[in-house]
């Protein structure tokens, strides 16, 4: 198959040796999973369960909110022993709303809805057991799934792209999915076909994962479904860059894939919909990677949601060296973890611990303007010329010159030779954009209620004033009653 040619992207040391031949194990169940109620895009969930309920594997608890969200569903079966706060995962590791559950070791899995053949579902009822599964982009994205289903349904999507790219460095897990679970990664590709209908599919592995293409070919035998080798390259793994080498369209700024006519999903989030509609299981557990030259035994784990990261590093036999820095996803767009006790959500594909050797700071040196980081941009933005800006403050410039277009995948910073943290700059400003963003919706919204505010006592007012008039005219016309009456008499 033809591939087309890409804009920028780096090839950073993959380090993926360290796990790349380990097998998927599972992690023995934790005596307590800390399961955060907003683990995608959109509205947070609600809990639906109360301290002291007991609780199966796969129930329901906790409903999602509005169009965009995500239910969630007990990792494992047990007890609630508590609903309140907990650090998140998220570099500032501030507490999120967090269910506690303690494990009964029983694991006992609630009833399962399976349907006698999952590929004579209607399209609808698809994306509705998508939705009630709780699945979410795994790639790292964590968009509802469901969402994405609807929207290209509705849209007419002609082409359907499966990412298989995994481009960040020492990252394993789905090269691992698709070598050991190819047929169940295939099934759930044939159901997401189904549900939005698409003309072709096209599946985008990065070419030094042979094992994974072999296997994922084998499983793809007598479909519709093409697996394609692509270039390994940073950041083959963001949608708008494979799709821009297999089919050779660009999505236009601020747009969705679905705006040209293709849905993208990721080769883990395929087999979370193959489980959820042949097998019945909610999304409640994911593969992660532990890896990093501080680990001693670096795998591939199979991990129940909430689990805190500390137990996956001790099952891999704890810290061989002292780490200088952990990471919770990839080191190129992953974010730094304040603590071992965050726990792993749905949108966690690795757990890291960096030597000082693997992250190596220099101090950063004045931009000598070489263009490098332009010639690396994936995105063709000017990350010089936007990070002069951030500098002293212009943020509205900018924006103007793509800020907002910036997907943060570090390439800039990666092939900088002054070792200046651009990426960091971006993150910044958008962090601060944001807070000024809802500063103003919410002066917008406090100047909204005070006017709605003054437009209601003002109709208090006229209304005593007209009920007052009422009762004037009320009280002069029996007045005016009583006099008739005397003077007939």
């Amino acid at each position: 198959m033809k591939l087309f040619k890409l804009r920028g992207g780096v090839h950073p040391i993959g380090r993926k040796e360290l796990s790349a031949e380990r097998p998927i194990r599972a992690l023995p169940m934790p005596e307590r999973l800390f399961v955060p109620l907003q683990q995608h895009v959109g509205a947070a969930a609600t809990a639906i369960v109360a301290v002291g309920d007991k609780v199966l594997k796969g129930q329901l608890i906790a409903s999602g909110q509005g169009p965009i969200s995500a239910p969630v569903h007990a990792p494992t079966s047990g007890r609630i022993v508590a609903l309140g706060d907990y650090p998140a995962p998220h570099p500032s590791g501030l507490p999120v709303p967090t269910l506690t559950l303690e494990a009964d070791g029983e694991d006992r899995w609630q009833a399962a809805d399976i349907p006698d053949d999952p590929f004579a579902l209607a399209p609808e009822d698809i994306a509705a057991r998508v939705a009630a599964a709780g699945i979410v982009g795994l790639g790292g994205a964590a968009f509802p799934s469901a969402v994405k289903l609807n929207i290209s349904r509705k849209s007419g999507v002609d082409t359907l792209i499966v990412n298989g790219g995994e481009c960040e460095p020492y990252l394993t897990c789905d090269d691992r999915l698709m070598c050991e679970r190819a047929e169940g990664v295939v099934a759930g590709i044939r159901l997401i076909h189904r549900a939005v209908g698409s003309r072709q599919v096209l599946v985008g592995i990065e070419d030094n994962k042979p094992a994974a293409i072999a296997a994922m070919r084998a499983a793809a035998l007598g479909t519709d479904i093409q697996v394609v080798a692509v270039p390994a390259m940073y950041p083959m793994g963001w949608d708008k860059q494979l799709t821009r080498a297999l089919i050779g369209k660009e999505v236009p700024a601020g747009g969705r894939s679905a705006d040209i006519g293709v849905l993208v999903h990721n080769v883990a989030t395929a087999y979370a919909v193959y489980e959820a509609i042949a097998l019945g299981r909610p999304l409640v557990s994911r593969i992660v990677t532990v890896s990093g030259g501080a680990v001693k035994e670096p795998c591939n784990l199979e991990v129940p949601i909430g689990t805190p990261a500390q137990a996956l590093f001790d099952h891999c036999g704890g810290f061989g060296k002292m780490p200088a820095r952990l990471v919770m996803g990839g080191p190129m767009m992953g974010h730094e973890m304040p603590i071992t006790g965050i726990p792993i959500v749905k949108g966690t594909s690795g757990v890291l611990a960096l030597t000082p050797a693997e992250i190596g700071q220099p101090e950063p040196a004045p931009c000598i303007r070489c263009s490098s980081c332009v010639r690396a941009c994936p995105v063709g933005l000017l990350p010089l010329e936007m990070a002069a800006r951030i500098r002293v403050g212009d943020l509205a410039d900018a924006v103007d010159i793509g800020l907002k277009d910036c997907i943060a995948c570090g390439s800039c910073s990666y092939v900088c030779p002054a070792h200046i943290p651009l990426v960091h700059y971006f993150n910044h400003a958008k962090g601060e954009l944001t807070a000024k963003e809802k500063a103003k919706l919410k002066q917008e919204a406090t100047k909204k209620l005070a006017t709605e505010r003054t437009a209601r006592m003002e109709r208090i007012a006229r209304e005593r004033e007209e009920a007052a008039a009422r009762r004037r005219a009320a009280k002069e016309a029996a007045e005016a009653a009583k006099k008739m009456t005397g003077a007939t008499a």
